[in-house]
């Protein structure tokens, strides 16, 4: 304990140890290929604190992020961290987190991103479609919010809120999607399955066939299954797993 307190003044060794979870998280983004220059944002909740938070530095890309470059916010975005030269944050980005964080208790972690496919699939008028194993995951349990421009306006919290409801993913419309988890890993899970399935999606449209949607009792079945994998915590042996591919970034990453 004295030993990180000397190397890691103010903040707490349950801190440090999801500081290292969070820039892991960030990395694996960057590995593979959901990232979008300096924007978009993960956020994790402070051990032990109900509203602080954790966020990349603005200005970083994902694949500069390490432990000790992310920034301790509060609910209202307000950089409380104890460094002086720690820089500073995309206010506006973490608009969409503080309304998530701010309204579930269960998020623990947010992470928001603008891909190819989840922009393309944001801006189709039927949305995410059932027509993949990745897909039915979210079958009846996939959220969707219209695009209000950049969100820079604090008053639309409560319709990001009221949209997402009690799910755990969300597509926003015309901009991204939105994934959350009572852990790092379930919201790694969460982000990863539905970019995957938008993936899916747009290559499958672009084939030009037509497309074999499964039965609702199917789809409902198969959604529950993805259900019973979340409640028995496979999301964390797939964690593990993926971060055993950036295991040559640690040194890096974890510092």
């Amino acid at each position: 304990m004295n030993d990180h307190a000397n190397l890691h003044p103010g903040i707490s060794a349950a801190e440090w140890s999801i500081r290292g979870e969070l820039a892991a998280f960030y990395r694996l983004l960057d590995h593979f290929g959901m990232t979008d220059l300096i924007d978009t944002h993960i956020s994790v909740r402070v051990p032990g604190q109900k509203d602080q938070f954790l966020i990349n530095r603005y200005g970083l890309l994902f694949s500069e992020i390490t432990a000790s470059s992310l920034v301790k916010i509060n609910i209202r975005g307000e950089i409380i961290d104890p460094r002086k030269d720690i820089g500073g944050i995309n206010q506006a980005g973490f608009n969409i987190h503080a309304a998530v964080h701010g309204a579930r208790h269960d998020a623990h972690c947010v992470v928001h991103t603008h891909t190819d496919a989840g922009i393309a699939v944001s801006a189709q008028e039927q949305g995410l479609l059932p027509i993949s194993q990745h897909a039915l995951k979210y079958y009846r349990r996939l959220s969707y919010h219209d695009y209000e421009g950049i969100a820079l306006d604090p008053e639309e919290r409560p319709r990001l809120v009221r949209d997402l409801g009690d799910n755990k993913a969300m597509v926003l419309r015309n901009h991204g999607l939105l994934a959350l988890g009572s852990s790092v890993a379930e919201a790694f899970n969460q982000i990863y399955f539905l970019e995957r399935a938008c993936q899916v999606q747009v290559k499958a449209l672009a084939g030009g066939a037509t497309l074999r949607i499964p039965s609702p009792e199917v789809c409902e079945l198969a959604a529950r299954q993805c259900e019973d994998e979340i409640e028995n915590q496979l999301h964390e042996l797939a964690w593990q797993a993926a971060k055993r591919l950036i295991d040559t970034q640690q040194a890096d990453y974890a510092c």
